[in-house]
Order: C-alpha cells, then sequence, then structure tokens
C-alpha cells in the first residue's frame, strides 16, 4: 500500500501544530506566573502560612520520687459557637444555614437547659438569649459560651440535644486547653515552680529550670475544605514533653511543711525553711519555704532556702572549730577562758548568751565551746591562731567546701558569700575575723549550710543537692542525673571523727544547748544557732530586735541516712535555735525514721485538691462487645474504655472508680448505661 502524504501529512499538521499552540501557552502562562506574578503568589503563600495554627504539646508532668503525680497536664475544654457562614450565596452554604437554623428551632431549648444544668453559671434563659444575639449577628468564629469545663462534663454536653449533631451542623465545638494541676495543692510550690497565666510560659521553679525538656514541641494546623466543610488538617504532629521524675517525699514534705508551720503560728515567726536531704545522694527530699502573708498564715512566697543569703549564726561555728582543728593548731584536749561571759575583742565586746548571768565563769573544752554554743570561746581561738594570718583562715573554710558555690537547677540561686581579705587589708578589720568565726559577715544559702553537714554526715564527702533524679517518657527512662561530687573529702578522718563525736554531744549531753533537737529512739548530731539579724534597714538596732533561730544536723548518728537544717526568723526575744527550731527538727526527723505518720499519700494532699493517681501506663485488656473492668482507674480512662464498647457512662463521685453497675466481662449492650462510682 503506497502512502499518500499529500493527504497524510496535512492532517497530522492539522492536530501537531494545535497541540504545539496549547504547549507553548502553558509554557508562556507559567513563566508569566512565575515572573510578573511572583509577588502576588508569595502573598497568597505568607496568606496561607499565616493561617496555619499551633497543635499544643502536652507538658510533660512532675513525679515525686515515690510516684506521686505533683503537677500534671490535664486538659480542660472551653465551649463555644462558630456563628460565621463565610459564603452564604452559594448552595451547599444555604443549605447548612437552613440546617442549623431548623437544628436550632428543633432543640435550642433542651440545648439551652442541659447548659444550664451542667454549667449553672447562667441560667437556660440567659444562656439561649446570649447565643441567640451571636446568630444574629454572625459575626464570631469561637463565641465563647462556657470556660474551663472539666472532660466529663464536656463528654456529658456532646451527647445532649443539638450538640450531638456535630460542628459541621451545628456550629457548637469544643476547644481543648491544656491546664496545669497539682493534686497536692499547694505542697512544695516554690520548688516545683509554675506557670505565667497569659502565655503558659515558665515562670519559676522546676517548671522554669526544665522548661525545655517538659514543653515539648508544638505542631501544625490548617482548616481546608473538603467536600464543602471545613476540617482542620494536621501539617506537623505535636511531640508531647518528657517526665521529670523529682527526689521529693511526698510523705516527708507534707510532715515538714505542716511541723514547721505549727511552730512558726506558735512563735509568730516572719519566715521558715526545712531542708531535707538524703546523705549518700544528696537528694532533696524536702524543702518547705514559708512566709507570714496575714496574721497566722503562712503561704510560699519565694524560696528562700535557695535564693536567700542570710548569716548563718552558730551553725557556722562547726565549720570554724573544723578549719583549727584540721590545721593542728587545737585538739579536744585544749580549752578557752570564758570568764564572766564578755571579753573585749579588739575594743568591740564578744558576749555569750548567758553574760547576763555572769556566763561560764570558767576556762571550757573545746567540745564545750559547741555544746554552749560560745561565742567568746569560739572566736577567742580563731582570733589567736589566725589574726596574723586570716587567709589561712578562709583557705580552710574554702578547703572544707564552704563558700564553694554550685550549680543548681533553679533561676536566681544565691551563691555563698564568704569574704576573702584583699591584700592591701581594705575590706578587713581587726574585729572581721572573730566575728566571721561565729556566723556573722558571711551570708549563706540555707541549702549551701544542710550541704555542710551533709558532707560530715557522708564521711566527709560532699555532694552536691539533687532534685531531680531522672527523665522519662512513656514511663521509660531517657535520662538519669548522676550523684555529684563538690568535694570529695572536706577534712582528714581524724578531724571527721572529732566534729561528729562533738555534734554529737551537742544533742545527746545533758549540758548541750541542742538537746531539744534529739530523739529517744536514735540519736541525733547537730549545732544550733541563734544570730541577731538586720531588719529591712540594714540597721540592727532595730525595736524589736531580728533574729535567725536555726539548726542544722543528722541522723541516726552511728550511721546517717538523712541530714536537715530548720531556719526560722522571727522579731523579738525569747529566741532560741535549739529551744525553738531545734522541736521541728527532732518531730521531723522522728517521722522520716517511723517511715510515716500518714497512711498514704493522699493523706497529704490539701483540703481543695482532688486527688488522683496517675493512670497505670498499661490499661486493662479489653474484649469486643463485653463490659471491661475499669475498677482502679481514673475517670477519664475508664470513660474512654467504656464508650470504646459503645456504652454511656453516668459517674457518681471524684477519683478513682470503686464499683461499676455492670460487671466486666458482661455483654456491653450499645448506648445501654453504666454508672461508675468513684471515691477519693
Amino acid at each position: 500500500m503506497n502512502f499518500d502524504s499529500k493527504h497524510t501529512i496535512p492532517r497530522f499538521l492539522f492536530i501537531i501544530i494545535p497541540m504545539t499552540i496549547f504547549g507553548l501557552l502553558i509554557i508562556g502562562k507559567a513563566a508569566y506566573e512565575m515572573l510578573v506574578q511572583s509577588d502576588y503568589w508569595e502573598t497568597v503563600r505568607q496568606r496561607l502560612a499565616t493561617q496555619q495554627k499551633d497543635i499544643p504539646a502536652l507538658r510533660g508532668n512532675i513525679y515525686s520520687a515515690d510516684g506521686q503525680l505533683m503537677v500534671g497536664s490535664m486538659p480542660v475544654f472551653d465551649l463555644r459557637m462558630d456563628f460565621v457562614i463565610k459564603d452564604q450565596d452559594s448552595v451547599a452554604e444555604r443549605k447548612l444555614r437552613i440546617r442549623r437554623d431548623t437544628l436550632w428551632r428543633n432543640e435550642a431549648d433542651s440545648f439551652c437547659i442541659s447548659l444550664a444544668e451542667l454549667f449553672p453559671k447562667h441560667t437556660a434563659q440567659e444562656y439561649k438569649n446570649m447565643i441567640e444575639k451571636g446568630r444574629r449577628e454572625q459575626t464570631k468564629r469561637n463565641f465563647l459560651i462556657v470556660r474551663g469545663v472539666s472532660y466529663i462534663d464536656y463528654k456529658e454536653i456532646m451527647r445532649r440535644p443539638y450538640a450531638r449533631h456535630g460542628h459541621i451542623a451545628t456550629g457548637f465545638y469544643a476547644e481543648e486547653i491544656p491546664q496545669r494541676q497539682k493534686p497536692y495543692g499547694s505542697m512544695a510550690q516554690r520548688t516545683l515552680g509554675s506557670l505565667m497565666t497569659t502565655n503558659d510560659s515558665a515562670r519559676n521553679g522546676l517548671e522554669l529550670a526544665f522548661d525545655s525538656i517538659l514543653r515539648g514541641t508544638p505542631g501544625k494546623k490548617h482548616r481546608e475544605k473538603v467536600r464543602q466543610k471545613w476540617m482542620d488538617k494536621t501539617d506537623v504532629e505535636p511531640v508531647d514533653g518528657l517526665d521529670i521524675i523529682t527526689t521529693i517525699d511526698v510523705g516527708m514534705q507534707d510532715a515538714a511543711e505542716k511541723i514547721l508551720t505549727r511552730k512558726l503560728k506558735e512563735i509568730n515567726a516572719e519566715v521558715g525553711v526545712v531542708v531535707l536531704m538524703e546523705v549518700k545522694t544528696g537528694d532533696v527530699k524536702a524543702i518547705v519555704n514559708m512566709t507570714r502573708i496575714a496574721p497566722g498564715v503562712y503561704a510560699e512566697v519565694k524560696n528562700n532556702a535557695i535564693t536567700d543569703l542570710w548569716e548563718p549564726g552558730s551553725t557556722f561555728k562547726t565549720a570554724s572549730m573544723m578549719v583549727a582543728l584540721e590545721d593542728g593548731v587545737i585538739t579536744r584536749a585544749d580549752g578557752v577562758d570564758v570568764g564572766n561571759g564578755v571579753y573585749m575583742m579588739h575594743g568591740r565586746p564578744m558576749k555569750d548568751h548567758n553574760w547576763r548571768k555572769g556566763g561560764y565563769g570558767r576556762r571550757i573544752s573545746v567540745d564545750e565551746c559547741l555544746m554552749f554554743s560560745s561565742n567568746v570561746g569560739v572566736s577567742r581561738i580563731i582570733d589567736e591562731h589566725y589574726a596574723k594570718n586570716p587567709e589561712k583562715y578562709v583557705d580552710g573554710l574554702y578547703r572544707e567546701g564552704v563558700g564553694v558555690p554550685f550549680d543548681l537547677p533553679f533561676p536566681g540561686v544565691g551563691k555563698p558569700y564568704v569574704r576573702r581579705p584583699k591584700p592591701d587589708g581594705s575590706n578587713w578589720s581587726k574585729t572581721a575575723l572573730p566575728w566571721m568565726s561565729i556566723g556573722y559577715e558571711t551570708q549563706i544559702p540555707p541549702i549551701y549550710t544542710v550541704t555542710f553537714y551533709n558532707a560530715i554526715a557522708n564521711n566527709g564527702c560532699m555532694v552536691k543537692p539533687r532534685f531531680v533524679r531522672e527523665i522519662q517518657q512513656d514511663g521509660q527512662t531517657v535520662k538519669t542525673f548522676p550523684v555529684e561530687v563538690v568535694k570529695q573529702r572536706i577534712c582528714k578522718p581524724s578531724t571527721l571523727r572529732d566534729i561528729h563525736e562533738i555534734l554529737e554531744r551537742v544533742v545527746n549531753d545533758p549540758t548541750g544547748l541542742g538537746k531539744r533537737a534529739g530523739c529517744k529512739q536514735f540519736k541525733v548530731c547537730g549545732k544550733t544557732g541563734t544570730a541577731q539579724v538586720a531588719d529591712e534597714h540594714g540597721s540592727y538596732h532595730g525595736s524589736p530586735a531580728r533574729y535567725m533561730v536555726s539548726f542544722a544536723g543528722f541522723y541516726p548518728s552511728e550511721d546517717p541516712k538523712y541530714s536537715c537544717v530548720v531556719c526560722i526568723k522571727k522579731s523579738g526575744l525569747p529566741a532560741s535555735g535549739g529551744g525553738q527550731a531545734g522541736p521541728v527538727f527532732s518531730e521531723l526527723a522522728q517521722y522520716v525514721m517511723a517511715k510515716g505518720v500518714f497512711r498514704s499519700a493522699e493523706e497529704a494532699a490539701d483540703s481543695t485538691s482532688v486527688f488522683e493517681r496517675p493512670a497505670a501506663p498499661v490499661l486493662p485488656d479489653t474484649i469486643e462487645g463485653k463490659v471491661p473492668d475499669v475498677k482502679g482507674l481514673g475517670a477519664r480512662d475508664a470513660v474512654g474504655l467504656m464508650e470504646a464498647q459503645g456504652l454511656k457512662v453516668k459517674l457518681h463521685g471524684q477519683g478513682r472508680v470503686k464499683s461499676q453497675s455492670i460487671p466486666a466481662g458482661a455483654n456491653a449492650v450499645k448506648d445501654q448505661t453504666v454508672t461508675l462510682e468513684l471515691k477519693n
């Protein structure tokens, strides 16, 4: 067959030429859009980008050392109404408007009655008037109806008339808001920290110190129209924050708060601090900071134990005597004449606590200098041996770890101030050394005082206070924080043995001033402290005078497990570290060693707080079509399991599920109601 080019080629050209022209038009259009219209499309891109919204990540929880939830993110819900229909001229949008109007006419009264029943802030008629006004104006997409609704009430309202038809059909929806909750109320408030109410950013405490770990990474979403319906589309999934496991023991923390607050009220004190530490690890088991905010009312206002620089007073005498013993300038066989309790130190009187009674009137031993907390005795020893070389004394303090700063996971942490004489002597006087030796002219946060005494208890090894033990994700450890050694040895074993024995005599010898810190069941080692402190104007001559009374020590003496410091700031006499701080130390020590005055952790919760243990990481196995066993679970998990089987849930009470009206294993009948009894 011959190819008829005369007729065939024109036919191909008839097809090819239009296709070529069409292709060139497409290329030209693309070039035009890319080059000429680039600014327009960049504007579109930016507009779409700005329409993206964050999907909040769930903030990680903070747990106690014994596994109790201390701070957690529990979602609440804001109930809102979307009144805006974007394009009311389109057929689909007009149909949606008609459907919404019909549903509202038919079910508005029932819906508003449900709102008033569940959220009685307004009457049913008030809710109806509020919503109808918004429907008439049609200007708001996120009109707020009720704020801060619990998960259980949210699930209930979504079952009720009108709301059960869903967001598209009604415009009614719930916005999930993660909320920080503390089952134990104000317990360890300044240590755990808090969030800003405006933007949920961390404000202080562990919340701020571990903010990058707890906060997680938010996701991204946008709204787009799919089959005439606006829907949220997730672009990037959020990554929830990690959990941190603290060293705090709920029972010990609660006992420390209650014991200290009771004493503060008794003596009308201004501020009180307790820090309880585990000897071997440095784990802070309890930390309390109470400030008087009204007569007889105390609350945690700031983390005084960590941020405040206080003159330690007589608890510092232990460090001074350790320097002298370590340097070999004295032995326990030596003594000092304290006379009538008043001794002139370079033209300034140094006084013992009993100077008005004539002092001790004799020569007292090195042991008795600490047992009696003699200002004259300690200052005379230090001044006699270090007046010509005060740098050596200060070097000895730093050698012991006193004044050595260490990092703590808190903003605003106070750094100890232990003055060192300048070569030209411009910051030093003859009276500086004797007063420094008894705890004045030096400023140390209470956390440093307890760390020093903890080192004595820990065979001379000083460890840094630890507040967080590990970081977890879904119950699995992802990072641990090891014990950190600040100084491997603060003194020679012989010096340590001498100091240990003297501190034991302070409490257990009948003549020791620390006997009220003692316990009948075991021996305590420690040192009292009573120091006059400056008033708010920096004066020591105000009336009444202000005092810092304290006790620092450890127990049991034979094999120390815990160290503790108690500091109380008060005005007026009497002021006694042994008589006022000592009993707080003793009562807390007995609680700790008895391992629990409270029968359970729930008893430590504030009366205004609902205590609910965190749900178990792994929920019970369920069988399709069968009623699950939800006893022991929290309300949210129990409801979720029941609803997964098509059951409706009615809740009574608060806390964890104690009983269920339909037994586990029974056939699950769709829409059948099961009643769960909850109890704290």
